[in-house]
């Protein structure tokens, strides 16, 4: 059986080099050579599955300074230092230094096979630890943002968990209010690229005429009003996740331009004859069956087969009633804490119908219903009302609009903080223009800080 990993040698005598890689070759070792340190650092990388064996003494970096570089890259990797007689005082400071281990020279081709054989398996066994914490870690902040106990929605977890740090791109789909774009904020936030941003785009909410230039910029006079340039949705993504709700309506026209950005990773802004580089991971939702459309012809089949590399399903609330109380105990606690109310009790006679409820608006209907239960108002849904034990006092009844205004004025509160009272990144989180965020700040008399 030929054994995982890889090793580097790095010297510079010539006969050495080929000594070793003969050595190595004939167990089954995969082996690369170096005839000095400044090669071999750009080959090192932080999860690279090796191990570094290297002399000492060599012209230009010699191998203690090999091994403080290769530490600076990659702290746990092993990296063997060879040298010749007379200098294991020096050996032994590369071992404080963090040396795997140090063999004189010429070192016997047994016992030079044991000591690499050992640092492999101790570099697989850190690497494999590693990736278990960082599963773990993912897993922990999927629970915590993915709520339920349901076996629907821990085989959600399960998926968002693998898909997370696979830089594929993601077809979503579910029912509307099922919790899409959470779905989708998760795959981001817990994977390799949470780094970067997370753009949402809907795109049954643009005009048709103005899909494209949302998508991918615009310079100016490239149409009427185009005043400036205007940085896409696609560019914004760079290193980050664009995520596409509601794919089903981009017009057709639109779609094989995104095909071509997604298959080439190059975007033209409209009005430019220039290509554009970009780095991003799409994620895209709907609501309906995408092979329905491409049968009716109102979605690309290549687009489709593009996008649906892989696939999440968000299960809708009906098929996991024992998650409903859960969440509906989750969403009265934000509100509670959002009105400055109290978390009302809700009696077994309503638990069990709202268990029983087929919630057509999913998880967003319910999260409007601890909303109605902790500001006291009738429920919409066909319960009686009065065996909430939290009933509205004429005091507590709140007129729709005022409703509507404490609601948004939170909201553009909530994201404020978000983004440290940056307006342009808040204007962006709440998909509004600057503008508009600078006039409702001014009606709710809010200031950046």
């Amino acid at each position: 059986m030929t054994p995982i990993g890889e090793i580097y040698l790095v010297d510079d005598e010539i006969e050495i080099r080929q000594a070793c890689q003969q050595t190595f070759e004939l167990e089954g070792y995969a082996i690369k050579t170096f005839s000095s340190a400044e090669e071999v650092l750009p080959h090192i990388a932080p999860d690279w599955l090796g191990v570094v064996i290297s002399d000492v003494k060599m012209p230009g970096m010699d191998g203690l300074t090999l091994l403080n570089r290769i530490g600076e890259i990659a702290s746990d990797l092993p990296v063997v230092i060879l040298t010749g007689h007379g200098d294991v005082p020096m050996a032994l400071e590369a071992i404080r230094s963090g040396a795997y281990d140090f063999l004189e020279k010429p070192a016997p081709p047994e016992y030079l096979i044991e000591v690499a054989k050992r640092a492999l398996e101790a570099r697989r066994l850190c690497l494999e630890n590693r990736s278990l914490k960082q599963r773990l870690a993912v897993d922990f902040d999927l629970e915590s943002r993915i709520l339920g106990s349901s076996p629907e929605i821990q085989r959600l977890r399960k998926t968002v968990s693998s898909l997370a740090s696979i830089d594929v791109d993601v077809l979503v789909l579910g029912e509307t209010g099922v919790g899409k774009e959470l779905t989708a904020r998760s795959l981001h936030d817990c994977g390799n690229r949470q780094g970067g941003k997370f753009v949402p785009l809907n795109c049954c909410a643009i005009p048709e005429s103005l899909v494209e230039s949302e998508l991918f910029g615009h310079e100016r006079g490239a149409f009427t009003n185009a005043s400036s340039r205007r940085i896409g949705k696609i560019e914004l993504a760079q290193g980050g996740t664009l995520f596409l709700d509601e794919v089903e309506s981009m017009p057709l026209d639109i779609q094989v331009k995104l095909l071509r950005a997604l298959q080439e990773r190059v975007i033209e802004r409209v009005g430019s004859n220039q290509l554009i580089p970009v780095d991003f991971r799409v994620v895209a939702a709907s609501k309906i069956d995408l092979r329905e459309a491409v049968s009716k012809g109102t979605f690309r089949e290549d687009l489709f087969f593009r996008l649906n590399v892989a696939r999440v399903s968000v299960p809708p609330l009906r098929d996991r009633a024992e998650d409903v109380m859960l969440l509906l105990h989750h969403f009265m606690v934000v509100m509670a804490e959002r009105f400055n109310k109290p978390v009302p009790d809700v009696a077994s006679s309503v638990s069990n119908h709202l268990q029983q409820y087929p919630w057509p608006g999913n998880v967003r209907e319910l999260r409007n219903v601890a909303q109605q239960l902790v500001l006291g108002l009738p429920l919409d849904l066909s319960c009686d009302e009065n065996e909430v034990s939290c009933e509205a006092s004429s005091s507590d009844i709140i007129v729709l609009d005022d409703l509507v205004e404490h609601y948004e004025k939170q909201l553009i509160i909530d994201a404020l903080a978000r983004n440290d009272g940056r307006i342009e990144k808040t204007a962006l989180d709440l998909g509004i223009p600057r503008k508009r965020l600078y006039l409702r700040m001014r009606k709710y008399g809010l200031r950046k800080e």
